[in-house]
């Protein structure tokens, strides 16, 4: 059933974005309220929604506050002291998690959900991908904009699957039906909700217990969580090299090009090239690919959704390639946020652009994360030439006592490292020389990228 009025808490989000959407191409009456303005609120402002930017009850629209006609939903990154949400609750409102909606919406649908603590966003968006030019086409709700389609909504009313990314922050994930569910990977996160790596990992086993009779769970290869699936439940591993039901073999990189040939049972498909060729990718196109053969997809569909895959935005996304500008730099953009993620984008760059001097600019994300992963990221990070860290994105936290950037900072083994305040970042750019320049994270330094690339170029 659409709601005539709905109304969103946090509707910036991205993954709030992707129903404010939906409903939108459903006729619903849309409004909300986000912290800050972004060229996303920007964009869904021109598609329809009402929003606002002060935490203010007086905000809401007077045609939003009958309580019998409104539909309201929040994220749970919004505090429970926010004006507006309070209004909604203290006056008879029905008020929903987004997880929960996006759990009513997809009910009904052959769900296609991917979690991970990374992967999850490339993975579900290269299904996507793959699905939306096929005879099975998809509703996809995803993590991030595919650059394929300027969106982070793929809707198609005649098709029996919807592609969504299962986010275990809150347990939202566990709202879900999936069934096809595809495991990217279990790295501990989000410690200030689960305590510590065992309820972590708990809570990607309830997720497996969610997924239908005679449906198939798809999980990489020496993951530590232990999957708990009904009867009648294929369950198939991956990886991006040789281990696994489906796995990659002659992996070829080399020219800014990476191609692969796809193993699985019954299947050889040779000389798969994913459109962003960076190593990890064959590790998201191997479970992509495997997602989207079980949901009815050819292999020509699965060729051809890979070749064309432009990526999501800020998933290994190159603003300038180093061919724009005389000094030959080169900008790329990644939303790694955990070390194994930080890792892993520097080993590609490294691959992609060898003998160039690598600086990163990483700016941390949340307190906690820093508190738990300080070492690590260290360890990650020191795999750069040059590493630039501004101060903690606080996102819903408060501070920390004792935790501060320099908690990873001076544990970075790299020959160069320095601390420079956000504020200050544009100025220093202005004033340096780079080769490869590489900004990780998941705070808003992507709002810095337009400037950086002018300067840049």
């Amino acid at each position: 059933m659409i709601p005539g009025k709905i109304y969103f808490v946090g509707a910036g989000g991205i993954g709030m974005a992707n129903l404010v959407r939906y409903y939108l191409r459903h006729g619903s009456e849309v409004a909300g309220y986000d912290r800050t303005a972004s060229d996303l609120t920007r964009q869904l402002e021109t598609e329809g929604a009402r929003l606002t930017f002060t935490d203010s009850e007086e905000e809401i629209p007077q045609s939003f506050r009958n309580a019998e006609e409104t539909l309201v939903v929040y994220t749970p990154a919004v505090p429970d002291s926010n004006r507006i949400l309070k209004y909604f609750r203290d006056n008879g409102f029905e008020v929903i998690k987004r997880a929960a909606l996006l759990g009513k919406i997809t009910g009904h649908t052959k769900g296609i959900c991917v979690a991970g603590s990374h992967g999850k966003t490339t993975t579900s968006s290269m299904i996507a991908n793959i699905l939306r030019n096929s005879e099975t086409g998809c509703t996809a709700f995803l993590g991030g904009i595919l650059r394929n389609t300027g969106s982070n909504l793929v809707l198609d009313e005649k098709s029996e699957y919807s592609v969504i990314e299962a986010d275990e922050y809150d347990r939202s994930f566990h709202h879900l039906h999936p069934y096809i569910a595809v495991v990217t990977s279990t790295d501990p996160d989000h410690l200030d909700i689960y305590g510590d790596e065992a309820h972590y990992l708990k809570a990607f086993s309830i997720f497996t217990s969610l997924i239908r009779e005679n449906g198939f769970l798809i999980t990489h290869a020496g993951l530590k969580y232990k999957p708990d699936v009904k009867p009648g439940v294929r369950v198939m591993t991956y990886s991006g090299g040789a281990e696994g039901d489906w796995h990659a073999e002659d992996i070829r990189i080399g020219d800014g090009r990476i191609a692969f040939t796809l193993v699985g049972p019954d299947v050889r498909i040779e000389n798969l090239e994913p459109g962003v060729p960076v190593e990890i990718n064959v590790d998201n196109a191997v479970a992509a690919a495997a997602a989207a053969l079980l949901a009815g997809a050819t292999e020509e569909d699965v060729r051809k959704g890979l070749a064309e895959f432009k990526g999501a935005k800020r998933r290994f996304e190159v603003w300038l390639d180093g061919k724009e500008n005389s000094s030959g730099t080169v900008l790329i953009d990644d939303y790694a946020h955990s070390p194994n993620e930080v890792k892993a984008s520097i080993k590609s760059v490294r691959k992609l652009y060898p003998g160039r001097k690598l600086t990163v600019i990483f700016q941390p994300h949340l307190y906690t994360r820093t508190r738990d992963f300080a070492t690590e990221f260290a360890e990650a990070l020191s795999g750069a030439d040059e590493v630039i860290m501004p101060e903690i994105y606080p996102a819903r936290e408060l501070p920390i006592e004792g935790v501060t950037t320099f908690s990873i900072l001076d544990d970075v083994k790299s020959p160069e490292k320095r601390y420079c305040e956000r504020k200050d970042l544009l100025n220093l750019i202005k004033n340096s020389n780079f080769e490869v320049l590489m900004t990780l994270g998941a705070a808003d330094i992507d709002r810095l990228l337009p400037e950086i690339s002018h300067i840049l170029e």
